[in-house]
Formats: structure tokens, C-alpha cells, sequence
């Protein structure tokens, strides 16, 4: 997949991608700060709403911490942890593999859950950017170079970067029409289903094969 976006998105000092997913569309696309159309989450689980204590792993997203760590590392009062929808995303600081400035994922296999203040959460303005179009955007690497500016001065402590909230939201995003938008993501999506269609397939012929062969061997 990141060979795709790769192509069809722009990075922030970037008007125009190196492939357009459509020939109708000929605009250059604009650039705005992530903050312009996405809105910070900030309620908090103070009625204890919801006991689901979410944690973002790089190649899951977000997902239970105790199916994920078969244990919870939470703290016991969760009254002051934030409380996410589904469709909200959060932004992880720690760094891993090939996460090296943190990441990014959305809210997706829950309707809620709640996550930790450590974490920066956001829902996007579905008038201004489609979420199928922000998530894509955040699983390549057109946006390290601007958090990479970000953290070079604050560098790296205990394991988390050195991103302020105030940092994070004057991000730079490269944004295409709405409509544009849709037309990409829904791209990358049926490109995503393609591809899981081939994968089934091609496991289904590995089993058949191994029972083909331990057929012949008896």
C-alpha cells in the first residue's frame, strides 16, 4: 500500500502528486495546519463511560490493551483517561521499527474506548477532510519530515519524542478537494481489498496443496 499513496498524495511542500488519481482533477492542492480541520479530543472518562483501556500498537492500530498485552498496564483510576469514538484517531509518541516518529491510527475495531493522556487525540472535520483520506495519509511517510522538524530540537526522552500538542496540530497537511479525497482513499481501499482477496486465495491453494501431498505420501 505505501508504494500507492506514495504516489497519489502530496507531502506538504508538494502541489501537485506525482499521479493523479483521476484525469478530471487538474487543481493544485492546497495546504493547511492539521488543526485546521481536525478538532483536539479532550473528554475525559470521568463517569467512567467505558472500562475498555485502549493502547496503539504500529501494526494493529488501536486495540484493547488486555487482548493485545494479555495483561493491563493501565493505572486503576481511568476517570482521567480520554475517551475515544470510533472514527477518532490518536497519535502515539513512543517510537518502534519502523515507527520512528511515533504513529498515527484510528479508533476502528471499538465504537469506544478509553486511552491515555499521554496520548494526542483528534476527530476530523468530515465538511473539510474524509477520514478514509487522513488515515491513508498517516500510514505513509509524506508527513515525517514535518514532525521530523518538530522533535530535531526536542529530540527523544524516555522513549516518547518531544512533540507539544501545539507542534502536533500546526502540522502541515496537503489537501485535494473533498472530492478528490474520497476518490483516492476509495482507490487505496479496493486496492487494500484486492490485495486480502489474493492473500485468501493464495493460502487456500497452500492448504490444498499440503493435503494433496500428504495424500500422496501415505
Amino acid at each position: 500500500m505505501s508504494s500507492i499513496v506514495e504516489e497519489v498524495y502530496c507531502s506538504p511542500r508538494e502541489n501537485v502528486p506525482r499521479q493523479r488519481i483521476n484525469k478530471k482533477y487538474v487543481d493544485n492542492w492546497s495546504v493547511c495546519q492539521l488543526g485546521d480541520i481536525c478538532t483536539r479530543i479532550t473528554r475525559r472518562n470521568t463517569t467512567i463511560e467505558s472500562n475498555r483501556i485502549l493502547t496503539i500498537a504500529a501494526q494493529y492500530g488501536l486495540i484493547d490493551q488486555c487482548s493485545f498485552f494479555n495483561k493491563v498496564v493501565a493505572s486503576e483510576n481511568l476517570s482521567n483517561y480520554y475517551i475515544l469514538k470510533k472514527g477518532d484517531f490518536a497519535y502515539n509518541k513512543s517510537y518502534s521499527g519502523d515507527y520512528i516518529w511515533g504513529a498515527v491510527k484510528r479508533l476502528d475495531k471499538y465504537e469506544s474506548g478509553v486511552l491515555s493522556p499521554l496520548y494526542i487525540c483528534f476527530q476530523p472535520k468530515e465538511k473539510l477532510i474524509d477520514s478514509d483520506y487522513l488515515l491513508f495519509y498517516f500510514e505513509s511517510k509524506k508527513w515525517h519530515k514535518d514532525i521530523a522538524e518538530i522533535v530535531v530540537e526536542g529530540a527523544r526522552n524516555h522513549g516518547l519524542l518531544n512533540v507539544s500538542i501545539k507542534d502536533f496540530f500546526n502540522m502541515l497537511i496537503p489537501l485535494p478537494s473533498l472530492d478528490e479525497q474520497r476518490d483516492i482513499a476509495a482507490t487505496i481501499r479496493a486496492v487494500l481489498i484486492k490485495i486480502e482477496c489474493e492473500r485468501t486465495i493464495l493460502q487456500r491453494y497452500e492448504s490444498q496443496k499440503g493435503y494433496l501431498l500428504s495424500k500422496m505420501l501415505i
